[in-house]
């Protein structure tokens, strides 16, 4: 299949990495269509109407380079010399340093080698070169340019580790450790406020402790909108810079002892209200929020002490602007509305004069979704050393989302680094034959390299504080995307490349500093040599035990990569329990997500099922007619025989819950996000019965490796 862009667009979209063709799940090759590409390349800032303004975009392309004296920004690997180009007129006398992220300067000489000449503007211009020290130390420095009419130019100068090393636990061949997966929302106790929150983290974290788990997987805990109705979506957030304080555990706010009488009963009276909620088959997070609010503002209200004042000042301070631009939002939003797009003019630019005065007006307001944000993170801090004094080796790993909602408070505060009419999904593929949309606006490559990737920095280090481990949802992501044109359906989309070694690498820089291990969710369409490159600099994959296969049929566990986290079952699939028995074909047929006669469909997935568990019964791990928890567990120790470092047991399975969490492709037609842990019966677990169940304690103990 061929298609016939005209070849002025075709290199403007190679220009700019967006694909004009790809080869889809099935291993068909797909031409993109003009309108989507045009649609992209305009997303992208590109003109690319007709063939005169197309012309125009690659002349524009060729020459943007030469029209910066430096770039801004050079992202290098350590020990490999970082060479950076310059461009000023013919014989222009430049003074070049390197100024390190610890203060040290460093004169540099420009190369004396070949420099190719190029007229822009009728002015010649002469390409420089100088290369950086090869022994800059990992970090974030920057290279000053100075000619001697004046003009100036820094650049960011990045410099990552060759490659990621595991903890000392993880390094020897067979070493491999296990933990637990959760949605904490889901994931409630007896003293929950209506959805789980970070005291339940730092219990249920506790309990696996002592079962041999050394770490616990959250969902994402970025903040959604401050606001009810609350995006049931973890991944669907408002930012991803920033916690949700629906995960506050009130009672353990130390200003709560200072409290009357009369205001400790209001607080109780704001429990009761929520814990009502406890018994229901759907989360209301609605509910919860507001009672926790109301308790929250009255604990605001009291008076800090001194340490906890200065504390609190310290947070603020070095939040900075990024924490001020969130909080802002927040006050805005609930004046204004969830949608910025909606909001006065002269309030849809966070730089704004209307918006620094409405700062100034609303101090207090503002300030006490800033003290929500320090009290969500000194909660997060005390969960993660709770769970490693409790002998987790690596303790938290947290999740980041692919991105945020179109309307919240990153696509209003970092709208200069993001593309404008066109949202982020995937292309089709056998579990979501219609492809899909995740209506998220991405990460617009030029703009941000034009940031010298501060937001994605500051995003990833954020996210990395106070944790042993960072998930990326979609890393393939960091690679390319598949953006979809505002109004078109998901198919009609096609990919768009990042610059992935920048990506990849502050992502390890900044995994380095905090000591995380980094899991890529690198599931779906992938090209063959991502999986090397990323193994290649210590970030681990995903296995799930399903989606091992080839041609012949499932991989036996042996042949697992090692170098990644394996499960039996994700959040994207029913709990393993309800997998079994199909309960997840029955919902996509009921939602008419599947593209295949139903009986061709039903009997490809009972197929693939049963030749899983047909291996397990040839390997000695199950019995004929074996139930469903003996199904379950003999699962879960077939993974053991992999050599993953890192083992992932769902908490749904240990209760043996079978409600589908999230059903990929839908968002009104399923309660996606909106299920609470329960048992095999349906009914809502609390922790409490969780820590008794023997069947968990089965389960864990069958991925507990003994020395």
């Amino acid at each position: 299949m061929t298609h016939s862009l005209p070849d002025g667009l075709s290199q403007l979209a190679q220009a700019y990495g967006v694909a004009t063709e790809f080869w889809d799940w099935q291993g068909n090759h797909r031409p993109v269509s003009e309108q989507t590409v045009r649609f992209v390349l305009e997303a992208l800032g590109v003109q690319a109407g007709d063939p005169t303004t197309i012309k125009e975009s690659l002349r524009a392309t060729h020459e943007g380079p030469w029209r910066a004296l430096a770039p801004k920004v050079v992202v290098a690997r350590a020990g490999v010399v970082p060479r950076v180009h310059l461009h000023a007129g013919l014989d222009v006398s430049l003074e070049v340093s390197v100024t390190t992220e610890a203060g040290d300067l460093r004169k540099l000489t420009l190369l004396d080698d070949l420099r190719p000449t190029r007229s822009v503007d009728g002015v010649d211009l002469v390409r420089y070169t100088v290369d950086a020290p090869a022994d800059l130390p990992l970090g974030w420095h920057r290279l000053d340019v100075v000619d001697a009419a004046g003009a100036q130019a820094s650049t960011v100068l990045v410099v990552y580790p060759e490659r990621l090393t595991l903890p000392p636990s993880l390094a020897a061949d067979g070493d491999q450790q296990w933990g637990l997966m959760t949605q904490l929302y889901a994931m409630r106790s007896e003293n929950s406020w209506g959805t789980g929150d970070l005291a339940d983290l730092a219990d249920a974290g506790a309990w696996a402790a002592g079962l041999g788990a050394d770490f616990v997987l959250v969902n994402p805990l970025h903040a959604a909108q401050v606001q009810t109705p609350i995006e049931p979506s973890p991944y669907l957030p408002t930012t991803r810079r920033f916690v949700s304080p629906l995960y506050i555990r009130v009672e353990d706010v130390p200003e709560v002892a200072y409290l009357s009488s009369a205001e400790r009963q209001l607080i109780e009276w704001h429990a009761d209200d929520a814990q009502a909620y406890l018994d229901l088959d759907l989360l209301d997070r609605d509910a919860a929020w507001t009672a926790k609010e109301a308790a929250l503002r009255m604990i605001y209200r009291q008076p800090r002490s001194m340490r906890r004042q200065q504390a609190f000042e310290a947070f603020c301070e070095e939040g900075g602007a990024s924490l001020l631009d969130f909080t802002t939002w927040c006050a805005l939003s609930m004046e204004q509305g969830a949608s910025w797009h909606e909001w006065p003019e002269n309030l849809q630019d966070p730089a704004s004069p209307a918006v620094k005065k409405y700062v100034a007006e609303h101090a207090i307001e503002i300030e006490f979704y800033c003290w929500l944000q320090w009290i969500t993170r000194d909660q997060l801090r005390h969960v993660q050393l709770d769970v490693r004094d409790a002998g987790m080796g690596i303790g938290v790993i947290h999740d980041l989302a692919v991105g945020v909602h179109p309307q919240g408070a990153d696509a209003w505060a970092l709208a200069h680094t993001l593309a404008r009419g066109v949202t982020v999904g995937a292309p089709p593929d056998q579990y979501n034959q219609l492809g899909q949309d995740w209506s998220q606006p991405p990460w617009q490559p030029t703009a941000l390299a034009e940031a010298g990737y501060a937001p994605y920095r500051e995003m990833i280090a954020n996210v990395l504080r106070d944790a042993g481990g960072l998930r990326v949802d979609h890393v393939i992501g960091l690679f390319r995307l598949w953006w979809i044109p505002e109004g078109m359906p998901a198919d009609q989309g096609t990919y768009v490349r990042y610059d992935h070694d920048a990506m990849i690498g502050i992502l390890m820089l900044e995994a380095h500093r905090a000591g995380a291990v980094i899991v890529g969710e690198d599931l779906g369409t992938v090209e063959p040599w991502v999986r090397d490159y990323l193994s290649a600099r210590g970030i681990l994959g995903t296995s799930i035990l399903w989606f091992e296969r080839n041609e012949d049929g499932p991989i036996p566990p042996e042949r697992f990569r090692e170098l990644c986290l394996a499960t039996v079952t994700t959040h994207d699939l029913p709990p393993t329990a309800g997998y079994l028995s199909g309960v997840h074909m029955e919902l996509r047929r009921d939602l008419e997500l599947l593209t295949r006669p139903w009986e061709e469909e039903l009997a490809e997935d009972e197929g693939a099922r049963e030749e899983v568990l047909h291996l397990l019964r040839e390997r000695g791990l199950l019995r004929d007619g074996a139930d469903v928890a003996e199904q379950v567990e003999a699962l879960h120790r077939y993974i053991t025989w992999s050599p993953a470092k890192l083992l992932g047991v769902s908490v749904s399975d240990l209760a043996q819950d079978v409600r589908i969490i999230n059903q990929p492709g839908t968002h009104e037609e399923y309660p996606n996000w909106q299920v609470p842990l329960a048992g095999p019966e349906g009914r809502p677990m609390l922790l409490e019965e969780l820590f008794a169940r023997r069947s968990a304690r089965r389960v864990a103990r069958t991925v507990t490796r003994r020395t």
